[in-house]
């Protein structure tokens, strides 16, 4: 059996709970409780010793980090466009990966910590971030359908939270028309869910 653990509020859980969904998989969600820092406790720390959510477990193995969670999940139950066995295309598919775990996460993602959740954050640095992340994403999909290799694969998935939920971070994505048609297009995939906060644009 498939278990996440996962805080209810985290666009990085929200991201596999997604692929969860579009590969129909079924699982158990074990709900961590920050107040009560039990991410922090020496149970979860045996699996992960950053004290970070989420983590993943399936039968004896053990998969922490959203971005390692999704290429395992689409390694192990997804079709190979998910993440391609080819050399190139996955490359494609890992550099964004790579800018989930930078931009979006030192953007957008900093932007909601601070104004949802009051972390102390160097405001003009994110902002100027988030701009610039969202204007290279208008930019490639412009002439693009999906981030990598022109068709859906875990690239989506793991940059699509925290840009659905930048308006929680108090960023406009209004100029952003490609980025909103690619989010609709993410929406209205069979097995699609969302979670609080996210701001929606599809039809």
């Amino acid at each position: 059996m498939l278990t996440l653990y996962e805080f209810g509020l985290s666009g990085n859980c929200h991201k596999v709970r997604l692929l969860l969904s579009l590969l129909g998989l079924q699982y158990q969600s074990q709900l961590l409780n920050s107040a009560a820092r039990e991410h922090k406790s020496d149970d979860f720390l045996s699996l992960n010793p950053f004290g970070q959510t989420p983590v993943l477990t399936d039968g004896d193995t053990v998969v922490r980090d959203s971005q390692a969670i999704l290429v395992y999940l689409a390694r192990t139950y997804g079709a190979d466009d998910w993440f391609p066995q080819d050399p190139a295309k996955a490359a494609e598919v890992m550099s964004w990966l790579s800018t989930a775990a930078n931009e979006v996460a030192r953007g957008p993602n900093a932007m909601r910590l601070h104004h949802k959740f009051g972390r102390a954050i160097n405001m003009d640095e994110a902002t100027q971030i988030t701009a610039q992340l969202l204007s290279v994403l208008n930019l490639h999909l412009q002439s693009h359908q999906w981030l990598a290799n022109n068709t859906l694969t875990i690239a989506d998935i793991a940059v699509y939270p925290y840009i659905a939920l930048v308006n929680e971070g108090k960023f406009d994505i209004a100029p952003y028309v490609y980025v909103q048609s690619w989010m609709k297009r993410i929406e209205q995939l069979a097995g699609y869910i969302s979670m609080p906060g996210i701001q929606h644009f599809a039809e």
